[in-house]
């Protein structure tokens, strides 16, 4: 009697188990979806919807242009062209993305993180100056000179940077694992937000006089994506 006690009580815990290791919350895919009690009032869903799969054809799944430059004549020196879901549609639902990186001689990919995707670029030319910082409370920089051919990881969420430190052009072309990263600018989010952050958050946050916060939110945070 004992025995088959034990038994029922393992194959409990077993099922409970299996029922808890496939049910989880996915990930986000977008900023935010808000609750909503009446479903008349709104439809969204977590990505896009899907078309029929008997209706897919080939240029659901297709690109064409990366191999195209992007103009790096900007105050950061550098372009990002993206290939999301956004760009194709087959993507949805597959987690994952590309993008291609243009540098400008000394130009700069500011500091910025995914929050839904960890990055891993690869070199096809020039010499870059990237890295990462880790979470608090350390803040650690993790960076490294990347040559032609050299890959770096940039962890989901982390901030991070790359910088050309050569003369000449450099390209990286990096995946990414979601179909809509999403990519938040640290400058341009706190410092060129819409309306802007209150002057009394932002001088206390970052030990600054107010006349230089000032200046800062009034200048232009140029957006390279």
């Amino acid at each position: 009697m004992m025995r088959s006690v034990r038994l029922l009580v393992t194959i409990a815990f077993m099922a409970l188990a299996s029922s808890l290791s496939s049910a989880y919350d996915p990930s986000p895919l977008q900023d935010a979806c808000v609750a909503v009690d009446d479903p008349k009032a709104s439809v969204f869903v977590n990505g896009k919807f899907c078309k029929d799969p008997k209706l897919a054809m080939a240029d659901d799944f297709f690109f064409s242009g990366l191999h195209i430059p992007g103009n790096t004549s900007n105050p950061v020196g550098s372009a990002v062209t993206p290939v999301n879901v956004a760009q194709i549609a087959g993507l949805n639902t597959l987690g994952i993305s590309l993008a291609r990186v243009d540098y400008a001689p000394y130009g700069l990919n500011p500091p910025h993180t995914h929050p839904r995707a960890t990055e891993i670029p690869v070199v096809l030319e020039g010499t870059l100056y990237v890295g990462f910082v880790t979470s608090n409370p350390e803040n650690r920089l993790i960076s490294k000179v990347l040559n032609k051919g050299d890959v770096f990881v940039f962890p989901i969420g982390l901030i991070h940077f790359q910088f050309n430190v050569g003369h000449t052009n450099a390209v990286t072309i990096a995946a990414l694992s979601s179909q809509n990263p999403g990519v938040i600018t640290i400058a341009n989010a706190v410092l060129g937000s819409d309306p802007p952050i209150s002057i009394d958050v932002l001088t206390k946050a970052f030990q600054l006089d107010k006349d230089v916060v000032n200046f800062l939110q009034s200048s232009f945070w140029w957006d390279n994506n």
